[in-house]
């Protein structure tokens, strides 16, 4: 018997639907429950095969537990080394490197620091800031939110400097980006699992939250051919991230998708949040994505950061889903029905045949990334950035979101 864990927090139509399907299929060689984790000795051995972690980015002991399953072999969803050492702002940088659409973004040192701190530890600092040159390359309305943040938390749109003074004022040791603020004409929020298969969401973020009108079903809502490069957008980035379970958001202007917000490894997907339809998708996916992994040879451990940044992949889904991602389409739709609902038993059959074929697929996959050219308006700020403490000071936070804000958290 293989067990499941599912680690959460106060989410709780989601976690039941997928423990109820995980238990379903499984019929009683699979078994999906609640983790239950106290103090964690060094001798803890393997409790669970695989774990899906939705509440570690916020419990410091859960990432630490979690990266301790993983050296007994546990396979954790979404990876906590990974994930440990992300932002948004490198996600950002890395976009461009890919091709994708990317408003202008500047890091921002912290207004204030940690004790200890003193004007000797920051030398290297340029002082004062250049405001007007952040500014000008930015533009306004702009988007201020913390550097590797989510949930809406710490986000104010500004409208000029005197705002983005009086909200930078506020924002005390928190490491802040400014943001270009996108006119959207669309808005769609993607999931992404196992970073092959994506589900294109209408979601207008001006609407209050739960308020059953974020999330539209609407399959003609862009038109096919941004539907496929906004498909493939997120792919690239899921892959590039390492994240099996991601939520990509884009503001679309003038038909170009900017990607502002796409490091949201455990998103929203509860039933009265996303609407009955998408709460299914992403359920039954994720099940899916369990029994794919569960079924995969696992390697033999190497105990060094980059094999757990990076662990081997030597699979066939992998390699089915690579040669997809590499045609630009999603493996359903590049598999006939009846391919795809083969069994295990059938699968492992013809591994060695596209075994044969995976190098091959890494060679065109490294093409596509190199000859991929980063959008005219998908640049990196070309100045650096330094710390000034404004001394202007606030008696209230200044920000207030969009009507059609271009930025998430």
């Amino acid at each position: 018997m293989k067990k499941v864990g599912i680690l959460v927090g106060r989410e709780k139509t989601f976690p039941e639907a997928l423990i109820k399907n995980i238990n379903e299929r499984g019929r009683g060689d699979v078994v999906a429950e609640y983790v239950e984790v106290g103090g964690v000795r060094l001798d803890w051995t393997k409790a669970y095969h695989l774990i899906i972690d939705r509440i570690s980015h916020e419990v410091p002991f859960y990432r630490g537990f979690l990266k301790r399953a993983v050296l007994e072999g546990t396979i954790v969803i979404n990876n906590p080394f990974w994930w440990s050492a992300d932002d948004k702002f490198f996600n950002y940088s890395l976009a461009t490197k890919l091709g994708v659409a990317i408003p202008r973004t500047v890091l921002l040192p912290q207004k204030d620091y940690i004790e200890g701190v003193t004007g000797e530890s920051l030398r290297n600092l340029e002082f004062p800031l250049d405001w007007d040159g952040i500014a000008d390359y930015v533009g306004f309305p702009a988007i201020i939110k913390p550097f590797d943040g989510g949930g809406w938390k710490n986000v104010s749109r500004v409208n000029d400097l005197q705002e983005l003074w009086q909200v930078y004022d506020t924002t005390g040791t928190l490491c802040m980006t400014l943001q270009e603020m996108i006119d959207f004409d669309q808005f769609v929020r993607c999931y992404c699992i196992g970073q092959t298969d994506v589900m294109i969401m209408p979601y207008d973020p001006r609407k209050p939250y739960l308020s059953g009108e974020q999330y539209v079903e609407n399959p003609t809502y862009l038109s096919a051919e941004l539907a496929q490069r906004v498909g493939n957008d997120v792919r690239t980035l899921c892959r590039a991230l390492g994240y099996d379970i991601n939520t990509v958001e884009f503001a679309i202007q003038d038909g170009v998708p900017y990607a502002i917000d796409f490091m949201n490894p455990a998103p929203d997907a509860e039933l009265a949040s996303v609407g009955e339809f998408y709460h299914n998708w992403v359920t039954n996916a994720v099940t899916d994505l369990v029994f794919r992994r569960l079924e995969e040879p696992q390697p033999a451990p190497q105990y060094r950061w980059d094999t757990m940044l990076n662990p081997p992949q030597t699979n066939t889904t992998q390699a089915v889903a690579a040669t997809a991602i590499a045609a630009g389409q999603t493996p359903s739709n590049m598999l006939p029905e009846a391919v795809r609902d083969i069994t295990s038993e059938i699968a492992s059959t013809v591994g060695d045949l596209v075994g044969q074929a995976t190098s091959a697929v890494s060679e065109m996959l490294h093409s596509v990334t190199e000859s991929a050219q980063p959008d005219s308006k998908a640049t990196n700020p070309t100045r650096s950035t330094a710390a000034k403490k404004s001394t202007a000071s606030t008696k209230k936070n200044a920000a207030t979101r969009s009507k059609k804000s271009g930025s998430d958290a």
